[in-house]
């Protein structure tokens, strides 16, 4: 059985393919050359396996969804006492590129705009770090957050630094406050550098999955962020992610959040998934406008939204077991989209070895809408690849069990299958 997820992702990408609102940022001489029909998306979850669609081999500069992770590699510096004096981590209501400072305090509201952004790359590594310092422990965090060596875009970053004044302006007035301590042209220069990283979707995927698995990279295990440091950041991304538009986002998506002006889009999903997409036409706000569609549509396809009240699973799979002329999949817990796809890729990884398959829901908890959805699907592609497939469902759990076709499994409630 092949599972429908990346058939998902393709049928939303061609659902949208479309829709041409939007212009790319046309301010930075190297990002207004962009493909403007240049769309991908790409899904990595925290059990660590990744499905793309689109354009996902595609490189393009990380710029502003740098923010997060570089705030997360500055607190593992310099801790999160060092980072709180410097920046706050309040909702600015404001423009990315505006000042936005507190009052009393002149720390920037928030890491995710440019002036918040700018300061959190200066304190990367320790005090009195230079230029070059910072620029390759930003390399070097994001390729471990990525899993492969990423690369500076040399023609993106000399194009970026050229229209740098607003952030030079930035720079000096945080200076003047005493909230930068190094030359503001240095930390301009490291931060354009920071932005102009070379990432594909699947990289941001990956990388944003890491945040939802707690700072755990999912594919190699390894502790890459502290626990705190994931939350942090995080919560971070829910209030101030998405900028003037940061409200809205929430309410409407409900995914912690970071756009880039080169048309990235990345969410972390905590305990689920990290998404990563690429659509270059911006919105007014400078955010993607095939991207913001489509993470509405998985939203509310998947039931991603933050806020949602049901409940999540833990091991969706008890066992599979041979019972003797049958295949029998035992199902336990929570039935969300998580736990579904990890169903699914059991399902796809190790064919029966018999003609026929049971699913068994009778220890299962519940099933969400997405996760209800995903195992019949499951089911119905079973059938497709010429297995006999029954479900045994003592208590009802999953009602009306058509498999999109008309069809139904054999009902094995009560009685082993033969």
């Amino acid at each position: 059985m092949r599972t429908p997820i990346p058939d998902y992702l393709e049928e939303i990408l061609e659902a949208l393919r479309s829709e041409d609102n939007g212009a790319v940022a046309d301010y930075i001489p190297a990002l207004a050359a962009a493909d403007p029909d240049r769309f991908a998306v790409a899904v990595t979850t925290v059990e660590g396996r990744t499905y793309a669609a689109g354009d996902s081999e595609v490189e393009f500069s990380i710029q502003s969804m740098s923010k997060p992770f570089a705030y997360a590699a500055a607190i593992a510096d310099r801790g999160v006492d060092v980072v709180d004096a410097h920046v706050g981590v309040e909702p600015s209501g404001a423009a990315f590129n505006m000042l936005s400072l507190e009052e009393g305090t002149y720390r920037p509201k928030n890491p995710m705009i440019n002036a918040g952004a700018l300061t959190a790359h200066s304190l990367l590594v320790g005090a009195g770090a230079s230029r070059d310092e910072r620029v390759e422990r930003a390399l070097e965090f994001f390729s471990a957050l990525a899993g492969r060596q990423l690369r500076i875009d040399e023609e993106v970053y000399r194009s970026e630094l050229e229209t740098a004044d607003r952030n030079l302006a930035i720079g000096h007035m945080l200076r003047s406050y005493g909230i930068l301590e190094d030359d503001p042209h240095e930390i301009v220069d490291g931060y354009t550098a920071q932005c102009s990283i070379l990432v594909t979707v699947g990289d941001i995927a990956t990388m944003s999955a890491t945040l939802a698995a707690g700072g755990t990279h999912p594919i190699t295990g390894e502790r890459v962020i502290a626990p705190g440091a994931a939350r942090q950041t995080l919560s971070a991304m829910a209030a101030a992610g998405m900028y003037d538009s940061a409200g809205t986002w929430f309410t409407e998506v409900g995914i912690p959040a970071k756009s880039g002006v080169a048309g990235g889009l990345l969410g972390a999903l905590p305990g689920q998934i990290g998404i990563g997409s690429l659509s270059p036409r911006l919105d007014e706000h400078g955010n993607s406008v095939r991207g913001i569609k489509l993470f509405r549509r998985m939203s509310k396809d998947m039931g991603f939204h933050l806020m949602e009240t049901e409940p999540t699973g833990t091991r969706a799979v008890r066992d599979v077991r041979t019972d003797g002329e049958a295949t029998i999949v035992d199902l336990q817990g929570a039935i969300n989209f998580s736990s579904a796809e990890s169903i699914l890729h059991s399902l796809e990884q190790d064919a029966p070895s018999t003609g026929t398959i049971v699913i068994d829901v009778s220890r299962v908890d519940g099933f969400t809408d997405v996760g209800r959805r995903m195992v019949l699907e499951g089911m119905r592609r079973l059938s497709l690849d010429g297995l006999t497939v029954g479900l045994a469902d003592p208590e009802g759990k999953l009602p009306d069990p058509d498999l999109g076709d008309g069809t139904y499994p054999f009902d094995a409630t009560g009685s082993a299958p033969v």
